[in-house]
Order: C-alpha cells, then structure tokens, then sequence
C-alpha cells in the first residue's frame, strides 16, 4: 500500500485523528508550533454538536454550526487536513491503515469520540434515528416533515397517529432539548404550517431508563426539566427501556407499547476505538485507558483524549464526563506536555477543572448547575444562549445564529422547514 502524499519536514509528525472538540482544539494549539500537524477526519469541517437538535427541528441551517477546517489553519503551514477513515493502526511500526493509504506517525493521538450506544439492539440500530452528525440531525428532519405531510393524506385513524407522534428515547440534555423544541414547534409552528391538521392529536414521548432526568446534574435541574417538560404537554415515562421497535410500533419493558413510526434515539453513547488496539487499553463502555498524561495504556508515543478516553481521577473514579469542556481541558494540557516534552521540561498531570452543565428545554426554560450553585428558567436560558454562542466557530456562523435565533424569538417562527432529499444526477444512477 503506498503512503499518503504528505511532505518529509524533519519535524515530529504529530497525527490527530478526529476533528471533534478535543482534536480541533489540539490542533489549534498545536498549529505554528514545532510539529508537524496532520489532522484526520471522515469529514473535511467541524461540526458544532451541541446545536444538532435545532437542525433537526428546522431552527438553524447545517451550515450554521459547522465550519471548515481547511479555513481555520490557512495561515498555518504545519497543518495538513487529510480527508479520510482510519481502518488499523499498527502500533509497532507507527503508522495508520486508511483508504487513501499508510500514515505514518511519530505521535499518535486519537479523539475519535463517541458514538450512539444501541446496547446490542441490532432492530433499533436499524430503525431508530440518532443524532450524532449533522447529517442524521438532517434525515430527522426530512422524516418529521415528510410524515407531517403523509399524515395530511392519510385517512386512518390509527394510521395517522402513527406519522403524527414521536418517541424520544433518553432523557439526558440530547432527549429533553430534542423534546422541548418539538413541544415548542407543535404549540407554535405546526397550527400555521398544516392548519388542515389537528395538532392536539400529536403525541410526544419522552422515556428514560433511570428515575429521573438529566443523570449527573442536580436534583434540582432534573425536576425542574420534567417540570419543563410536563408544562409543554410532552409525556414522560421514567424507569421505562424500550426493548424493541418494527418501524410502527415501540415496546416497552413494562409491556406497554407506543404507535409511532419515529423512535429518536439519545438513549448514551459508547466509544468509537480504532482496531488494532490492545485489550490493555480497552476501557468500560468503548473508552480508551489513558494516564494522568493522556498516554494510552501499554503504547509508546499514542495518547488519547476527549469524549474516546477513560482517565480515572480522583474526584472522577469512573471516567471525565463525556462534555466539551473536558474534551478541550485535556487538548489543552496534552499540547502543553507536548511542547514541555521538547524542551526536556517535567509533564503536568491532568485535573478536570468542572465548569458546570446545562440544557435547554425551551424558550424561557433552562436549567444551569454550575460548581456551586444552581439556577433554572429565563435567566438559566438566556445564559445557555450566550454559552453556547461564543463556542460557535466563526463570526458568520455566530452572527447568522444569532439573528435566526431573534427572528425567532419576535416571530415564533422560522422559513427553514424545507424536505432535502439528496440523490446523484441520473447519469450516476444508469
């Protein structure tokens, strides 16, 4: 297999394979520094994950939250962007197996993230839709609208309902977002858009696994969040798992059922490893074992970080959680050790420094945990607002967010309900 085109500069080649929030950032700190930068990705742009659900509820355009990696390092010559998949790694010659061909690598960091955890449901990795790409958020949103449309049509009953209600499966901030914004479109959007529909027949559906909402924040975020939620008219089912799905049809393990032919699924996440790891390194639910310093268990020169790795601490004994913050927190520490290491300097351990968590379950509605002390509501909301629009890359992105978000605000509404469908011209298809 031959190599990839990359030029010899005599500097350490340091590949990152994963352009997420923890190899963005490693890259960016990295970039005009002593290295050589190779930046590894299925796609050529950054995707902004936290607004996924607003693409998928017709709020923001995809365009909007990602941006282009090649734009961010124009002014970087030490940084390549390599358009590709990662099928091995060969750890003892140090180098990647990819489609395009042989990477090879003098440091090695992997921040590949994480993917939707269907527990070994292989129907419901089939059927239902996730939403980890922006690519997913819009086939949600193709689906949603299309069965708006067959639900005109469609002279049934119990056939209709079955276009018109949605299950939304996790209630971590992916489920009650994703619920609270289709509340929100039924009360605002829908009555405008299909007057011909009743929309007091749709049916939104929230179950969670465990007794409560939003795990790992406060007990006062997760009843305030089911109090969202229950004003909103969505129905939410705790200590309830869905077992199974046939495209019509949601079981329960309590045995009750649900008609619907949408199961969103935010049900958890699990590790996306990349084969030729050792089992050394394998960690619970998919995550990669690392040190204090990112180093990769039993590996030379290999360090993983982000949402991919498992680093036991003490204040975390089972793991960092799995959020933005603590995926830069450890690009940050590891690009430091990275230029401490050239210069011979000592390595600095990593602590997780917790910023606090929030979600969003709707206009005026939010709740906030920071480290020590919490708050829900309007003011909650306007914080999650302003949070999460300075995060975003680029000032276009930030300015068109930002208008879309006011012209919502003053008009309840949005022009962005369109059904895309993507297809090859029909020369490729002959």
């Amino acid at each position: 297999m031959t190599k990839i085109n990359l030029p010899e500069t005599g500097q350490p080649r340091i590949v990152i394979v994963g352009g997420g929030f923890a190899g963005l950032a490693l890259a960016r700190q990295l970039a005009g520094k002593p290295f050589q930068v190779v930046l590894i990705d299925r796609n050529n742009y950054h995707q902004f994950q936290p607004l996924f659900y607003q693409v998928a509820m017709a709020g923001l355009e995809p365009s909007s939250i990602v941006f282009p990696f090649r734009k961010l390092f124009q002014d970087y010559s030490n940084v390549y962007i390599r358009v590709t998949e990662v099928a091995s790694i060969e750890t003892e010659n140090r180098r990647l197996i990819t489609p395009l061909g042989i990477v090879n690598y003098d440091v090695l960091v992997i921040a590949t993230g994480a993917e939707t955890n269907f527990f070994g449901n292989a129907k419901l990795a089939q059927l239902a839709i996730p939403m980890k790409s922006v690519s997913e958020a819009l086939y949600l949103r193709n689906a949603i609208l299309d069965d708006y449309e067959k639900a005109l049509t469609c002279p049934d009953v119990e056939e209709r309902q079955g276009y018109l209600d949605i299950v939304i499966v996790g209630g971590g901030p992916t489920g009650v977002e994703v619920a609270g914004s289709l509340a929100e479109m039924k009360q605002y959007i829908l009555p405008k858009d299909y007057p011909e529909l009743n929309v007091s027949e749709i049916d939104i559906h929230l179950i969670q696994g465990s007794g409560e909402l939003l795990t790992g924040m406060s007990n006062a975020a997760s009843q305030k969040a089911l109090a969202f939620l229950k004003e909103l008219g969505v129905h939410v089912k705790l200590n309830t798992i869905v077992v199974d799905f046939d495209g019509e049809k949601v079981s329960m393990n309590d045995g009750t059922t649900l008609r619907a032919r949408k199961v969103i699924w935010a049900a958890g996440v699990t590790g996306a490893p990349l084969p030729g790891l050792p089992e050394t390194a394998r960690g619970p639910a998919g995550r990669i074992r690392v040190d204090r310093f990112h180093k990769v268990d039993g590996l030379d020169e290999v360090y993983a970080i982000g949402d991919i790795a498992y680093m036991e601490e003490e204040a975390y004994p089972k793991g960092h959680p799995q959020l933005a913050q603590a995926a830069m927190q450890q690009a940050a520490n590891l690009a430091s050790n990275l230029l401490r290491q050239k210069a011979g300097k000592p390595l600095r351990t990593f602590k997780y420094r917790n910023l606090g968590s929030m979600a969003t379950i709707g206009r005026h509605r939010a709740v906030v945990d920071l480290p020590r002390f919490q708050f829900q509501g309007a003011f909650a909301w306007l914080i999650w607002l302003l949070v999460h629009l300075f995060q975003i890359l680029g000032v276009k992105n930030k300015v068109f967010v930002f208008f879309n978000w006011v012209w919502n605000y003053l008009t309840y509404d949005q022009s962005l309900r369109l059904i895309i469908r993507p297809r090859a011209p029909s020369h490729k298809n002959n």
